[in-house]
Protein backbone atom coordinates (compact mmCIF):
# COMPACT_ATOMS: atom_id res chain seq x y z
CA UNK A 1 0.00 0.00 0.00
CA UNK A 2 2.94 2.33 0.68
CA UNK A 3 4.77 3.03 -2.58
CA UNK A 4 8.55 3.05 -3.00
CA UNK A 5 10.41 6.06 -4.43
CA UNK A 6 10.92 4.15 -7.69
CA UNK A 7 7.22 3.34 -7.96
CA UNK A 8 6.24 6.94 -7.18
CA UNK A 9 8.59 8.22 -9.93
CA UNK A 10 6.77 6.08 -12.52
CA UNK A 11 3.30 6.94 -11.19
CA UNK A 12 4.23 10.63 -11.29
CA UNK A 13 5.23 10.35 -14.97
CA UNK A 14 1.98 8.46 -15.72
CA UNK A 15 0.06 11.27 -14.00
CA UNK A 16 1.79 13.94 -16.10
CA UNK A 17 0.97 12.04 -19.30
CA UNK A 18 -2.65 11.71 -18.17
CA UNK A 19 -2.95 15.42 -17.35
CA UNK A 20 -1.43 16.45 -20.70
CA UNK A 21 -3.72 14.03 -22.56
CA UNK A 22 -6.79 15.36 -20.71
CA UNK A 23 -5.85 18.95 -21.56
CA UNK A 24 -5.36 18.13 -25.25
CA UNK A 25 -8.49 16.03 -25.63
CA UNK A 26 -10.71 18.66 -23.95
CA UNK A 27 -9.92 21.00 -26.84
CA UNK A 28 -11.15 18.41 -29.36
CA UNK A 29 -14.45 17.53 -27.64
CA UNK A 30 -17.36 19.34 -29.30
CA UNK A 31 -20.79 18.91 -30.86
CA UNK A 32 -20.69 16.29 -33.63
CA UNK A 33 -17.57 14.47 -32.42
CA UNK A 34 -18.10 10.73 -31.90
CA UNK A 35 -17.15 8.89 -28.71
CA UNK A 36 -15.10 6.40 -30.76
CA UNK A 37 -13.10 9.27 -32.26
CA UNK A 38 -12.31 10.60 -28.76
CA UNK A 39 -11.18 7.10 -27.72
CA UNK A 40 -8.95 6.81 -30.79
CA UNK A 41 -7.30 10.15 -30.10
CA UNK A 42 -6.72 9.36 -26.41
CA UNK A 43 -5.04 6.08 -27.40
CA UNK A 44 -2.78 7.92 -29.83
CA UNK A 45 -1.84 10.60 -27.29
CA UNK A 46 -1.00 8.07 -24.57
CA UNK A 47 0.99 5.82 -26.89
CA UNK A 48 2.74 8.84 -28.40
CA UNK A 49 3.95 9.74 -24.90
CA UNK A 50 5.54 6.30 -24.48
CA UNK A 51 2.85 4.83 -22.22
CA UNK A 52 -0.12 2.44 -22.45
CA UNK A 53 -3.87 3.01 -21.88
CA UNK A 54 -4.47 1.33 -18.50
CA UNK A 55 -8.18 0.62 -19.14
CA UNK A 56 -7.76 -1.22 -22.44
CA UNK A 57 -8.35 -4.94 -21.83
CA UNK A 58 -8.81 -4.45 -18.08
CA UNK A 59 -11.48 -6.60 -16.41
CA UNK A 60 -12.52 -5.20 -13.02
CA UNK A 61 -14.20 -7.31 -10.37
CA UNK A 62 -17.88 -7.79 -11.28
CA UNK A 63 -17.45 -7.00 -15.00
CA UNK A 64 -18.65 -9.59 -17.50
CA UNK A 65 -15.81 -9.00 -19.98
CA UNK A 66 -12.54 -7.08 -20.44
CA UNK A 67 -12.96 -3.37 -21.18
CA UNK A 68 -12.66 -2.77 -24.96
CA UNK A 69 -11.48 0.87 -24.98
CA UNK A 70 -8.90 3.32 -23.61
CA UNK A 71 -11.59 5.59 -22.12
CA UNK A 72 -14.85 5.27 -20.26
CA UNK A 73 -17.21 7.69 -22.03
CA UNK A 74 -20.35 8.07 -19.92
CA UNK A 75 -23.20 10.34 -21.03
CA UNK A 76 -25.80 12.17 -18.95
CA UNK A 77 -27.45 9.63 -16.58
CA UNK A 78 -24.61 7.11 -17.09
CA UNK A 79 -22.15 7.57 -14.21
CA UNK A 80 -19.17 5.40 -15.16
CA UNK A 81 -17.90 2.60 -17.42
CA UNK A 82 -19.67 3.83 -20.58
CA UNK A 83 -18.20 2.15 -23.66
CA UNK A 84 -17.36 4.61 -26.48
CA UNK A 85 -19.44 3.96 -29.61
CA UNK A 86 -20.48 5.84 -32.76
CA UNK A 87 -22.69 8.29 -30.81
CA UNK A 88 -21.99 11.88 -31.86
CA UNK A 89 -22.08 14.47 -29.09
CA UNK A 90 -25.05 16.84 -28.99
CA UNK A 91 -25.51 20.24 -27.40
CA UNK A 92 -26.73 19.78 -23.82
CA UNK A 93 -24.91 16.48 -23.21
CA UNK A 94 -22.81 15.97 -20.08
CA UNK A 95 -19.85 13.73 -20.93
CA UNK A 96 -17.78 12.02 -18.23
CA UNK A 97 -14.39 10.95 -19.53
CA UNK A 98 -12.43 8.55 -17.32
CA UNK A 99 -9.09 6.97 -18.28
CA UNK A 100 -5.84 5.61 -16.93
CA UNK A 101 -2.20 5.69 -18.01
CA UNK A 102 0.35 2.92 -17.45
CA UNK A 103 3.95 4.12 -17.68
CA UNK A 104 6.36 1.20 -17.19
CA UNK A 105 4.08 -0.29 -14.54
CA UNK A 106 3.27 3.01 -12.80
CA UNK A 107 -0.45 3.71 -13.10
CA UNK A 108 -2.41 6.96 -12.74
CA UNK A 109 -6.19 7.34 -13.04
CA UNK A 110 -8.24 10.47 -13.68
CA UNK A 111 -11.63 11.73 -14.86
CA UNK A 112 -13.44 14.93 -15.75
CA UNK A 113 -16.92 16.01 -16.83
CA UNK A 114 -17.48 18.40 -19.70
CA UNK A 115 -20.66 20.10 -20.90
CA UNK A 116 -21.25 19.95 -24.65
CA UNK A 117 -22.50 23.09 -26.45
CA UNK A 118 -25.15 24.95 -24.48
CA UNK A 119 -25.85 23.49 -21.04
CA UNK A 120 -28.16 24.56 -18.22
CA UNK A 121 -27.34 26.37 -14.97
CA UNK A 122 -28.18 23.17 -13.08
CA UNK A 123 -25.71 21.17 -15.17
CA UNK A 124 -23.04 23.79 -14.45
CA UNK A 125 -23.81 23.69 -10.73
CA UNK A 126 -23.67 19.88 -10.71
CA UNK A 127 -20.23 19.89 -12.36
CA UNK A 128 -18.92 22.66 -10.10
CA UNK A 129 -20.16 20.94 -6.92
CA UNK A 130 -18.57 17.63 -7.95
CA UNK A 131 -15.24 19.24 -8.82
CA UNK A 132 -15.15 21.24 -5.58
CA UNK A 133 -16.09 18.12 -3.58
CA UNK A 134 -13.02 16.42 -5.06
CA UNK A 135 -10.85 19.32 -3.89
CA UNK A 136 -12.42 19.11 -0.42
CA UNK A 137 -11.54 15.40 -0.28
CA UNK A 138 -7.98 15.98 -1.47
CA UNK A 139 -7.39 18.49 1.36
CA UNK A 140 -7.90 15.61 3.82
CA UNK A 141 -5.15 13.49 2.21
CA UNK A 142 -2.40 13.89 4.77
CA UNK A 143 -0.77 11.86 7.54
CA UNK A 144 -2.73 12.02 10.79
CA UNK A 145 -6.06 11.96 8.95
CA UNK A 146 -8.20 8.89 8.34
CA UNK A 147 -10.00 7.46 5.31
CA UNK A 148 -13.39 8.48 6.76
CA UNK A 149 -12.30 12.14 6.75
CA UNK A 150 -12.08 12.04 2.94
CA UNK A 151 -15.59 10.59 2.53
CA UNK A 152 -17.03 13.01 5.07
CA UNK A 153 -15.51 16.04 3.31
CA UNK A 154 -16.77 14.96 -0.12
CA UNK A 155 -20.30 14.11 1.01
CA UNK A 156 -20.59 17.21 3.17
CA UNK A 157 -19.75 19.46 0.22
CA UNK A 158 -22.13 17.64 -2.15
CA UNK A 159 -25.13 17.64 0.21
CA UNK A 160 -24.60 21.33 1.06
CA UNK A 161 -25.17 22.06 -2.62
CA UNK A 162 -28.36 19.95 -2.78
CA UNK A 163 -26.92 17.07 -4.79
CA UNK A 164 -26.32 13.43 -3.80
CA UNK A 165 -23.28 11.19 -3.78
CA UNK A 166 -23.83 8.03 -5.84
CA UNK A 167 -24.25 4.91 -3.68
CA UNK A 168 -22.19 1.81 -4.35
CA UNK A 169 -19.32 3.39 -6.31
CA UNK A 170 -16.07 4.70 -4.84
CA UNK A 171 -12.45 5.63 -5.36
CA UNK A 172 -9.52 3.31 -4.65
CA UNK A 173 -5.84 2.84 -4.16
CA UNK A 174 -3.83 2.99 -7.38
CA UNK A 175 -0.24 2.95 -8.59
CA UNK A 176 1.01 -0.55 -9.43
CA UNK A 177 -2.45 -1.89 -10.32
CA UNK A 178 -5.46 0.06 -11.58
CA UNK A 179 -7.61 -0.86 -8.57
CA UNK A 180 -5.91 -1.48 -5.22
CA UNK A 181 -6.86 -1.36 -1.57
CA UNK A 182 -8.17 0.68 0.12
CA UNK A 183 -11.63 1.59 -1.17
CA UNK A 184 -12.01 5.38 -0.93
CA UNK A 185 -15.68 6.03 -0.25
CA UNK A 186 -17.41 9.32 -1.06
CA UNK A 187 -19.25 9.18 2.26
CA UNK A 188 -17.84 8.63 5.73
CA UNK A 189 -17.52 9.68 9.33
CA UNK A 190 -14.76 11.95 10.57
CA UNK A 191 -11.86 10.27 12.37
CA UNK A 192 -12.85 6.72 11.34
CA UNK A 193 -11.26 4.10 9.13
CA UNK A 194 -7.73 3.50 7.92
CA UNK A 195 -4.89 5.83 8.95
CA UNK A 196 -3.56 7.84 6.02
CA UNK A 197 0.22 7.52 5.70
CA UNK A 198 2.98 9.11 3.68
CA UNK A 199 3.59 7.18 0.44
CA UNK A 200 -0.01 6.11 -0.12
CA UNK A 201 -1.40 6.81 -3.61
CA UNK A 202 -5.18 7.18 -3.82
CA UNK A 203 -7.62 7.80 -6.65
CA UNK A 204 -10.35 10.08 -5.28
CA UNK A 205 -13.43 10.23 -7.49
CA UNK A 206 -16.68 11.82 -6.36
CA UNK A 207 -19.61 10.68 -8.52
CA UNK A 208 -22.65 12.87 -7.98
CA UNK A 209 -26.32 12.76 -9.00
CA UNK A 210 -28.76 15.62 -9.51
CA UNK A 211 -31.54 13.22 -8.42
CA UNK A 212 -31.50 9.66 -7.08
CA UNK A 213 -28.22 8.40 -5.59
CA UNK A 214 -29.09 4.80 -6.54
CA UNK A 215 -27.76 3.10 -9.67
CA UNK A 216 -28.63 0.29 -12.04
CA UNK A 217 -26.26 -1.76 -14.18
CA UNK A 218 -26.86 -1.37 -17.91
CA UNK A 219 -26.50 -3.99 -20.64
CA UNK A 220 -23.06 -2.68 -21.56
CA UNK A 221 -21.69 -3.09 -17.98
CA UNK A 222 -21.96 0.64 -17.23
CA UNK A 223 -23.80 2.19 -14.28
CA UNK A 224 -26.61 4.74 -14.60
CA UNK A 225 -28.92 6.49 -12.13
CA UNK A 226 -32.11 4.52 -11.54
CA UNK A 227 -34.30 7.58 -12.24
CA UNK A 228 -32.36 8.88 -15.27
CA UNK A 229 -30.93 11.85 -13.35
CA UNK A 230 -27.88 13.65 -14.69
CA UNK A 231 -24.52 12.85 -13.11
CA UNK A 232 -21.01 14.30 -12.88
CA UNK A 233 -17.66 12.68 -12.09
CA UNK A 234 -14.19 14.09 -11.40
CA UNK A 235 -11.10 12.14 -10.34
CA UNK A 236 -7.47 12.75 -9.44
CA UNK A 237 -4.62 10.47 -8.42
CA UNK A 238 -3.17 11.85 -5.19
CA UNK A 239 0.09 11.10 -3.38
CA UNK A 240 0.12 11.51 0.40
CA UNK A 241 3.32 13.30 1.47
CA UNK A 242 4.55 14.66 4.78
CA UNK A 243 3.35 18.08 3.61
CA UNK A 244 0.53 19.05 1.27
CA UNK A 245 -1.08 16.29 -0.82
CA UNK A 246 0.44 16.06 -4.28
CA UNK A 247 -2.09 15.83 -7.14
CA UNK A 248 -0.29 13.64 -9.68
CA UNK A 249 -2.87 14.15 -12.45
CA UNK A 250 -3.23 17.95 -12.22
Amino acid sequence: MIKTKEQITKIRIAGKILAKTAKEIKNKIDVGVSLKEIDKQVRQLIKGAGAKPAFLGYQPHGADRPFPAAICASLNEVVVHGIPDDYKLKSGDLLKLDFGVDYQGGIADGAFTIGIGKISDKQNRLMEATQQALIAGIKECKPGKKLGDIGWAINNYVTKHNFKVIKGLCGHGVGTNLHEEPSVFNEGQKNTGLDLREGMVLALEPMVSAGSPFIIKTEQDSYATEDGSLTAHFEHTVLITNGKPEILTK
